[in-house]
């Protein structure tokens, strides 16, 4: 493979920024590129070593540098690698990864780094996707879950089942070609036990996928009401500043005001919407659309109430609206006489809650509420989950897969046709894992990794 190199930090100013290279000619390249204080070639350097020095760009010393060293194979990628740590000004992080290309490397796609990781065995294809989940988690919660993918939480969970039905597959496989021989008689309660355990196991990932996602992503939440509940204030208060605009004008709010907050072990993706109401404004309107679309897209709806003024019509349509969705009635102003029928709203929500929005009062009353709406009040990070759409629908598939081979063992079918389903459903599981995924499939994953990593 040819040598790779790209830059490994964010694009901005920071403290340091780290060039990496990676490929059979990566400590070559490096040593074109930097040299050390004491004059040493970073070839004779062994692994897990760092040199300081100097980067030379266009035959100049520029900056001040660290060169570290991994060996082959006991390196991120599998290959030999070098990483080279300069100050970190955009241009002079630019400037030496120019310096390593002209000294012979290639630029890295994206995800190359990691998908060179793959190939040459340093990690499954479940781990290579949590590297992915790890970057972009935004929440605790979702961080834990993806460091426990991957140290190999799903791989093991994975490959236990595997195991399982390639030993059942193998001992049916003799049976069958192999009648003659003294081979241990089959129990078809000992098979339907062990399939029926391999599709309980996948069944329980499946189940956990909604929680998991919403951990790993956050969830798109739409704030809605009719104008001055206290929506807005509902907004400044979870994201704990004047995010939205708050007047006693209705009306204030006119387009959707978005922020992301952690409440709890979640990441929430609010979305302010403009006040439900009858309106001949033209530009209100369109905000009131757009706070009905916003309403049926989200994955949670906050809707929130005035505790001080009886249900209006478009109170009740909100009623009508969230009836199959995850809502949560937000009772706000409970600091004023009340006027409200709780009872009508409760009836209509899974959760209600009663906040004091202008006074920050009874966000831990809602964060609880969210968290077991959602499903997560009690998830535990470090349980095996399913990270994305490829791994769930190759789950399903194998678990349809086992469900057919235990209904055709139950109605008699032969071994032989039972190992088909069987084998069907290892080959999805191995696809999971990445043991037997296309080279298609590969490049689709990587290709969504950001360059450098």
């Amino acid at each position: 493979m040819s040598t790779i190199a790209a830059i490994a930090t964010g694009n901005a100013a920071g403290g340091i920024g780290v060039i990496r290279i990676s490929g059979d000619n990566a400590i070559t390249v490096a040593d074109r590129v930097f040299k050390a204080m004491d004059g040493t070639s970073l070839c004779n350097v062994g692994g897990y070593r760092a040199k300081y020095g100097n980067v030379v760009i266009g035959g100049v010393p520029s900056d001040n540098a660290v060169a570290l060293v991994f060996r082959s194979p006991k390196s991120y990628t599998g290959e030999d690698v070098v990483e080279i740590s300069v100050h970190g000004g955009l241009l002079v992080v630019q400037k030496t990864l120019e310096a390593v290309l002209d000294a012979g490397a290639v630029p890295a796609e994206p995800g190359e780094f990691t998908k060179r990781a793959f190939l040459n065995g340093k990690m499954d294809l479940t781990q290579a996707e949590s590297v992915a989940s790890l970057i972009s988690a935004q929440g605790e919660a979702g961080m834990r879950a993806s460091f426990n993918a991957l140290q190999g939480a799903l791989s093991v969970k994975i490959n236990n089942v595997l195991q399982g039905l390639m030993d059942m597959s193998a001992l049916m496989s003799a049976w069958v070609d192999y009648p003659d021989e003294e081979i241990p008689e089959l129990e078809e309660s000992e098979l339907l036990a062990t399939l029926k355990k391999c599709r309980a196991e996948l069944d329980t990932l499946l189940d956990n996928y909604d929680n998991g996602q919403a951990i790993i992503d956050g969830v798109d939440t739409a704030i809605v009401g009719m104008p001055n509940v206290g929506k807005s204030s509902l907004m400044n208060m979870l994201v704990g500043k004047d995010k939205s605009i708050v007047t006693h004008i209705e009306g204030t709010t006119r387009d959707i005001v978005e922020e992301s907050v952690r409440l709890g072990n979640l990441v929430l993706h609010l979305r302010d919407t403009a006040g439900l109401r009858d309106s001949d404004d033209v530009v209100e309107s369109i905000g009131i659309d757009k706070a009905y679309r916003a309403l049926d897209d989200a994955q949670l709806v906050l809707a929130v109430f005035d505790n001080s003024k009886p249900l209006q019509k478009q109170d009740r349509e909100i009623l009508e609206k969230v009836k199959n969705k995850p809502a949560i009635a937000v009772i706000n102003k409970v600091d004023l006489e009340k006027a409200l029928d709780y009872s009508e709203v409760e009836s209509a929500f899974a959760k209600t809650v009663y906040i004091c929005a202008r006074d920050g009062e009874g966000i831990a009353e809602l964060s609880s509420a969210v968290e077991e709406l959602i499903g997560v009040k009690d998830f535990d990070t470090g349980a095996p989950m399913l990270a994305n759409l490829r791994q769930r629908q190759n789950c399903q598939n194998a678990s349809q897969s086992i469900d057919e081979a235990i209904g055709a063992l139950q109605m008699g079918i032969t071994y032989d046709a039972v190992n088909v389903m069987i084998d069907s459903a290892v080959d999805e599981l191995l696809s999971l894992t990445g043991k037997k995924a296309t080279t298609e499939v590969v490049n689709n994953i990587f290709s969504k990794f950001c360059v450098g990593k």
